[in-house]
């Protein structure tokens, strides 16, 4: 789960079909992957058929299974941190069995963006970790049994939780009737980096989108608002 679901409407309008078709293959591959990651069982057929209804080749499908399975007893998972374009914060969850090999990728990525990579803990501190359930309508008196429940903050259509009661008010939520678009622990940007240009907002999606294509990313978190 990417945890910034504000920019998934601006890349779904940046374009034409074939990008549209890539970003819906990527997502879907991430998710086979955290499926995996998580053991499997019907959370990863569910990612599998949500794969195949984008009409994602079951050769891709193949060689993502073949490939977890050939690595995963050598992965480490870690935090990098840098700064994007504009000064945006940005964290990148990454997922490897070369952690040398992804440093040098993720700091040309940054670096090609106009940004930089950084050392451990000079981002971190504009983030909280918590919880967050996207889901497909939200009214008050949903969030207001969703408080008893267990929910800290709304934005939009997002429920946020601290980490520890995040499956409960997703419980909570499935229990309500509504359905569970994502879920899962994100890294939540305190004061966001207002972006008062397309220009400038597309400079900073293009450096999430480069780094969600990398096969060993797992999440991209960037603190950035943008208003129109």
């Amino acid at each position: 789960m990417s945890g910034h679901s504000k920019w998934a409407n601006i890349k779904n309008r940046k374009g034409a079909q074939d990008k549209k078709r890539s970003v819906a293959f990527t997502k879907a591959s991430k998710d086979i992957l955290t499926a995996l990651r998580n053991g499997g069982g019907s959370g990863l057929k569910d990612a599998i058929d949500k794969a195949k209804a984008v009409n994602m080749p079951k050769e891709n499908v193949d060689r993502l299974l073949a490939r977890f399975e050939s690595r995963k007893g050598n992965l480490i998972n870690c935090i990098l941190e840098g700064f994007g374009p504009h000064g945006v914060p940005v964290m990148v969850e990454i997922e490897t069995d070369n952690k040398n090999r992804i440093l040098g990728e993720i700091r040309l990525i940054f670096k090609n963006s106009g940004g930089s990579l950084g050392e451990e803990g000079s981002v971190a501190y504009f983030f909280d970790r918590v919880g967050e359930i996207v889901v497909s309508e939200l009214d008050e008196a949903v969030q207001l049994t969703l408080i008893d429940a267990g929910a800290k903050d709304f934005d939009g259509n997002s429920v946020l939780t601290e980490v520890v009661d995040l499956k409960r008010v997703e419980e909570e939520i499935k229990k309500i009737g509504l359905v569970v678009e994502e879920s899962g622990i994100v890294m939540r940007v305190k004061s966001p980096i207002l972006l008062d240009s397309e220009s400038d907002l597309n400079d900073v999606v293009e450096l999430v989108e480069c780094l969600e294509e990398n096969d060993d990313v797992v999440n991209v978190f960037a603190g950035f608002d943008y208003h129109e």
